[in-house]
């Protein structure tokens, strides 16, 4: 399998608030390549929110802006290009939603949610969460809501899965963006 692992933090619960990116590319079954980035957002952190993933406003402060780093990641966000992402929609709204924020063009993709695949080959687990998961498969989810070990760990479960069900198996799961 071929695709890139998606995972985004935000500063608060507006969408367009990314805070922290990760990228996990995936070639022919083997994560290839990794990036990671802090996200200086033009907007408040929540308390809520840093509380989650632990990303303060001073973290950030030097950080790039979502314009800046979308020459450098847009790219992977081709409609030949698979994005994967665990609660996908979650993800993929806050890619939209900052895309729009800044007035940028929208681009279209496939997109695949392991939360979704979760729920479909594993309906005897407690919950589809990724901690959940990821305890369930023994994939190590070494701190999770840290965007760069989230993606990863997406990205191992979508492995896991297409190596016990087969690839066929996830094929009606892909939605185009």
């Amino acid at each position: 399998m071929n695709f890139v692992a998606i995972d985004f933090e935000t500063a608060n619960p507006k969408r367009y608030s990314a805070c922290s990116l990760a990228l996990t590319v995936v070639k022919n079954n083997q994560i290839a390549d990794q990036f990671y980035s802090l996200i200086k957002p033009d907007t408040d952190f929540s308390w809520r929110n840093i509380q989650v993933h632990g990303i303060t406003e001073k973290q950030v402060q030097n950080a790039p802006s979502f314009p800046e780093l979308w020459p450098h990641i847009q790219n992977f966000f081709t409609p030949n290009n698979l994005i994967v992402a665990h609660n996908a929609s979650f993800d993929s709204s806050v890619l939209l939603r900052t895309l729009e924020h800044y007035d940028i063009t929208l681009p279209h993709y496939q997109l695949l949610d392991t939360l979704r695949t979760s729920k479909k080959f594993f309906k005897d687990f407690e919950n589809h969460k990724l901690d959940t998961i990821c305890n369930n498969l023994n994939i190590d989810l070494k701190h999770h809501h840290n965007a760069l070990f989230d993606s990863t760990a997406c990205a191992e479960i979508l492995l896991y899965q297409a190596n016990l069900f087969g690839e066929d198996q996830l094929q009606p799961f892909i939605k185009i963006k």
